[in-house]
């Protein structure tokens, strides 16, 4: 059974802003392969949501509910809910995660 891939918000503009800046910073033929390869490993996910790792900070945390796949450097993190495959953050894995996957999904800690 196919699951449904859905980006939030915030995803949505985490791929638009990495987009923007890899066109900005390298070039447009970049950007759009960024953006090919971030789009296919999240429809990947339809086929096989849980095989996605926890990631370690939200482990650190507690919290076991979210998984991530990598487009190196970038990571998607998402949570299966029924159906549905809900991708909350695409960041470059270089940036201080903790803090950010604490904000963003776990209410500020």
């Amino acid at each position: 059974m196919a699951f449904q891939v859905v980006l939030t918000e915030d995803a949505e503009r985490d791929l638009d802003d990495i987009v923007t800046y890899i066109g900005q910073h390298d070039s447009r033929r970049n950007a759009e392969h960024v953006l090919g390869r971030v789009l296919d490993i999240a429809d990947s996910l339809t086929v096989e949501p849980t095989r996605g790792s926890t990631p370690k900070e939200l482990r650190a945390l507690g919290d076991q509910d979210y998984r991530q796949v990598f487009f190196k450097p970038y990571r998607l993190i998402y949570r299966v809910v029924e159906q549905q495959v809900v991708i909350y953050l695409i960041a470059d894995g270089r940036r201080d995660l903790q803090t950010l996957l604490a904000r963003r999904l776990l209410g500020g800690y």
